[in-house]
């Protein structure tokens, strides 16, 4: 009986905490990567603002952000905002 109960207690496999660690690492390396590109399209944006070629940018720009929304990375009301910002400096 007790092989039996120490069986069935190896089988709830539950993530250690070293685990959660190494996918939270993961986890911080994507998110800030995406980040980091997120932040360069913006700065293309800008220049092409400057330049007047905003309109091809925009679509990049809402595109990025509508994935890194999708993916858990930005939340929606800042892209909401950002989205918001950057068609009310084209017009």
């Amino acid at each position: 009986m007790a092989k039996e109960e120490a069986k069935a207690a190896k089988k709830t496999k539950r993530p250690t905490a070293l685990k959660r660690d190494m996918q939270s690492k993961k986890r911080n390396v994507r998110n800030r990567a995406y980040k980091s590109k997120v932040g360069g399209v913006v700065k293309d944006f800008q220049e092409a603002l400057k330049k007047g070629e905003a309109k091809e940018n925009l679509k990049t720009l809402f595109s990025i952000v509508d994935k890194g929304v999708k993916k858990g990375i930005i939340k929606a009301n800042k892209a909401s905002r950002m989205k918001s910002r950057a068609s009310l400096k084209v017009k």
